[in-house]
């Protein structure tokens, strides 16, 4: 596996709500994640932070080795957990009150792929040298459009387009998304809405199968995001399977 991640404040926001990790446990499985928080005095990154610090703590102490069913359930214990600390931390912080994040994150091992959201932060996978996503946003827009309320056309500039149906700390009881992945795909991509805001799906495509290091296309995602105007805190969380020996 090669593996990069990046995070940049983007063109117009004064700090960075956004947190990302990828990280490999002891028995070779990897976590991928990527939170953008949202909330004033600054608690839309302390939200997006103990999202990402929960998670990437418990993979590393305890997922070891899980058949697919209990890596499932381990996700879904995971987007439990950490909403019930958002919460705690809000009531503890009243100044906080209204904190939340997205999470997109995935598991990799060598037996399986699950990917998992709540919220507006996508994954995707390269597969047969196209770009797929594999999420589905929890947005207004999104459920209007599904409900036939309205086209793709009206969908993508409409006002509310940010606004969440979803969110850790939003939402309680949580339940997040689960998606398992085919195993012949050749790369996963997650981000935060920065980058999905600027950059079509074709777009993004074009950088990731384009023939550069993988530093190179992460770095390039959020330049270019950043040269459509940078609306939003940019995160890339991005990994290649690679033939062993390469």
């Amino acid at each position: 596996m090669k593996t990069f991640y990046l995070t940049d404040a983007g063109k117009v926001r004064s700090h960075n709500e956004d947190s990302v990790i990828i990280t490999k446990n002891q028995s070779g499985d990897y976590l991928m994640a990527v939170a953008d928080g949202m909330g004033g005095h600054s608690a839309g990154e302390v939200a997006s932070s103990i999202t990402i610090s929960h998670i990437s703590k418990c993979f590393n102490e305890s997922f070891r080795n899980m058949e697919k069913s209990k890596a499932v359930n381990w996700i879904r214990e995971m987007a439990t957990e950490v909403n019930e600390l958002i919460f705690s931390y809000a009531n503890e912080h009243p100044e906080s009150k209204g904190m939340g994040t997205t999470l997109v994150m995935a598991i990799v091992t060598k037996d399986y792929v699950l990917i998992g959201n709540i919220g507006d932060s996508s994954g995707f996978v390269v597969k047969d040298s196209a770009l797929h996503k594999v999420t589905y946003d929890h947005t207004l827009v999104n459920l209007l459009l599904k409900a036939g309320e309205l086209t793709p056309e009206e969908a993508k500039d409409h006002p509310k387009k940010n606004v969440l149906m979803k969110a850790l700390g939003a939402n309680n009881p949580i339940d997040i998304d689960i998606f398992d992945c085919d195993m012949d795909i050749s790369a996963i991509l997650l981000c935060s809405d920065g980058l999905t805001s600027m950059l079509d799906k074709e777009q993004i495509e074009k950088v990731v199968l384009s023939e550069i290091e993988i530093e190179d296309k992460v770095v390039k995602l959020i330049r270019k995001s950043n040269n459509r105007g940078g609306m939003d805190n940019i995160s890339v969380a991005y990994m290649e399977f690679v033939e062993s020996g390469d």
